[in-house]
């Protein structure tokens, strides 16, 4: 029987430095996918790999005193082996510096220009540098950047654009017709009410300004901008030619059967992306999946905070799989997940040590214990064995249903709940009373039995999650991971099987006070390479200060700051980085929405004295009125912090 295609890709990582544990999480889950469909017996080909071009890589190459490519050479390199290290089974890793890529690139964008979707305009508006986007005014969040909070500069620039709307009808009809498209479908209805309902603005596709990116071959003063350049891997990567002579490989997996993407790109994927591939004549994708954010728990990862968290550093601590575990385990379906030292020790501690290495060590070691390490079903029976052998062979059932919705956090805790069951299925037995009578000794080799069938099926269905200990698993009990399709037969464990004599210990309990003093000294590592000195003050780097245009004396004395005492604040609903306070400011109360959500939690806010201009025009953001700013400094990360008197001063005290 022919396998079906399935053709997975994740986002391509920015190669801007080395991605933390937030941005590892999706190559981990797609593995999962691409490993799981691989055993349903699909022919799966997963994609990852690199974006390599932008004004920020050329920036950075630049303070680094290296060449754009070495730069991005350098950080692809450490994003492979993140890969590597994480024990990712990708199929191809794409660099978007790979000479095919760029060459293909190339003649799409021309194809474009030739067929009418692009044309030469001039593109001015606000300039945001890390994220590499144009915003109107109207779309700024206190002034900065909506996407990342940073400051925007002005900006006027010659540029090619591509007419979006003149395919927005036909993606909303796709949209609407295909409702599997996005997911989760929140994702789906944010795109269609905030973007293509509204009306779509042509996309700008070119730049002027820089010279990292792939040159526009009829424009050579032009570079392909980020996202065209960028999203094309897709196809680039399997063989797509804009001449008509695609690939075998191209012919055979595209469509892609799910884009794998973090919920912040969502709008690149599902209009741009779309609408590029309409314009080329190409299929769209089956899905695009946009994924929730795992964070840190303790706030805004920073080096010089010293709470960075990598992968490598924690698999190097844990192990792989308690990594990939975690990941897994501890996302919901849409809503940001989590990840602190505490909590990965707490998962390491009660899941894996103590629910699954707890229950193959027991096993095996009763085995060796009762029968010399022999199993063998004697069909000794009994009504207690009715419900684990239901469980057992209708997990798979659920695992199935569970990953056909992408819900692996939900798939692995199915999987959970049949070891959950061996372990009661243990405590109901009693295997070390069977052992005292010897009429029982049937009885007891037919519940060993039991158990090692049962954790052989667990261990092929975690065999996508955590690769390495399912087969450590299996190798204990000298058997394999099971076919998927015999996954709903209970018995198939060979009899007079001798498992290992000397099982190993799959995850060891963590002690807290280790856990804790591993990451301080990585604290310690990050905060030196970011010049913080051991009194906690950082070696002061000097930000290069971009000078406006000067201002008259009576420009200045226009706008009145005073002491303000902030007496109430919460969070602006369904706002990522909006804060409400209510500032007391004298005899008088005024209501301040502020983009300093990441920095600050509303409970820590009330009480502080900050400083305030009071006489800004009222504006509206995110639906709340505000009635003035508060004023804060930005470092060179573009964090925040409130500028607060040096000395108790009262509330409406007026700053000169």
């Amino acid at each position: 029987m022919e396998k079906k295609n399935y053709y997975i890709t994740t986002a391509i990582a920015y190669t801007s430095g080395k991605p933390h544990i937030g941005n590892s999480y999706e190559i981990v889950l797609a593995d999962c996918i691409a490993r799981f469909k691989r055993k349903q017996g699909f022919d799966v080909f997963f994609q990852t790999g690199t974006d390599e071009h932008g004004q920020k890589i050329e920036l950075k190459a630049e303070e680094a005193k290296v060449t754009p490519k070495q730069f991005v050479d350098t950080v692809a390199g450490e994003i492979k082996s993140i890969c590597n290290c994480l024990n990712i089974s990708y199929d191809k890793f794409i660099r978007t510096t790979d000479d095919y890529h760029e060459k293909q690139v190339q003649k799409m964008f021309k194809k474009f220009y030739e067929q009418g979707d692009i044309y030469k305009g001039a593109y001015e508006g606000l300039y945001c540098t890390p994220c590499e986007s144009f915003w109107t005014q109207a779309q700024l969040v206190d002034g900065k950047c909506p996407d990342c909070g940073r400051e925007v500069k002005p900006a006027k620039e010659e540029a090619y654009f591509f007419k979006m709307s003149k395919y927005a009808d036909r993606l909303i009809e796709h949209i609407n017709t295909h409702p599997e498209f996005i997911q989760p479908v929140s994702r789906k209805n944010e795109m269609m009410n905030n973007f293509l309902l509204p009306g779509l603005q042509d996309l700008c596709v070119s730049r002027t300004s820089f010279k990292w990116g792939i040159p526009v071959d009829f424009d050579d003063k032009h570079v392909v901008y980020v996202w065209l350049d960028a999203l094309s891997n897709y196809i680039t990567g399997i063989g797509y030619d804009a001449d008509g002579n695609s690939s075998e490989q191209y012919k055979k997996f595209w469509p892609a059967d799910l884009h794998l993407i973090g919920k912040d790109i969502v709008r690149f994927h599902t209009i741009y992306w779309p609408i590029f591939l309409m314009a080329l004549g190409e299929p769209l994708p089956k899905q695009v999946f946009g994924h929730p954010w795992l964070l840190a728990g303790d706030g805004k990862m920073s080096k010089s905070r010293g709470n960075v968290i990598y992968a490598d550093d924690l698999a190097a601590f844990f192990g792989v799989d308690a990594v990939r575990y975690f990941m897994i385990h501890e996302m919901p379906y849409e809503n940001d997940g989590a990840i602190t030292w505490e909590l990965m020790t707490e998962r390491v501690n009660a899941d894996l040590a103590n629910i699954l290495g707890n229950l193959v060590n027991r096993t095996i070691s009763m085995s060796n214990k009762y029968f010399d390490g022999i199993v063998e079903n004697k069909g000794i029976s009994e009504a207690v064995d009715e419900d684990l052998k239901k469980v057992a062979v209708e997990t798979h059932k659920k695992v199935f249903e569970k990953m056909e919705e992408l819900r692996a956090a939900d798939a692995i805790t199915e999987i959970f709940a049949l070891f959950k069951r061996c372990n009661k299925y243990i405590d109901e037995t009693e295997p070390w009373v069977l052992a005292k009578d010897e009429a029982k000794k049937d009885r007891l080799a037919t519940v060993l039995y039991n158990l090692t069938e049962s954790i052989t099926i667990g261990a092929s269905l975690l065999w996508p999650y955590l690769p390495e200990t399912s087969e450590k698993i299996v190798a204990q009990l000298n058997t394999s991971i099971r076919d998927y399709d015999r996954l709903g037969e209970f018995g198939l464990y060979e009899n007079n099987t001798k498992v290992t004599d000397k099982p190993e210990i799959l995850f060891a309990r963590m002690d807290i006070n280790d856990v804790y003093a591993e990451a301080a000294r990585i604290a310690a590592i990050q905060k030196a390479e970011a010049g913080v000195t051991e009194d906690g003050n950082k070696d002061e780097k000097e930000i290069e200060l971009v000078e406006k245009d000067q201002i008259e004396y009576d420009d200045f004395a226009k706008m009145q700051f005073a002491v303000g005492e902030i007496i109430k604040c919460e969070e602006v609903p369904k706002s990522k980085k909006l804060l409400c306070s209510q500032v007391k400011i004298g005899n008088k109360t005024k209501q301040i929405v502020s983009g300093i959500k990441q920095y600050y939690k509303p409970e820590e806010m009330v009480g502080k004295k900050v400083m305030v201009l009071v006489n800004l025009k009222p504006a509206t953001l995110a639906g709340v009125v505000s009635e003035g700013m508060l004023l804060c400094a930005e470092d060179e990360n573009g964090a925040l912090a409130l500028v607060t008197p040096e000395k108790d001063m009262p509330s409406g005290a007026e700053i000169c």
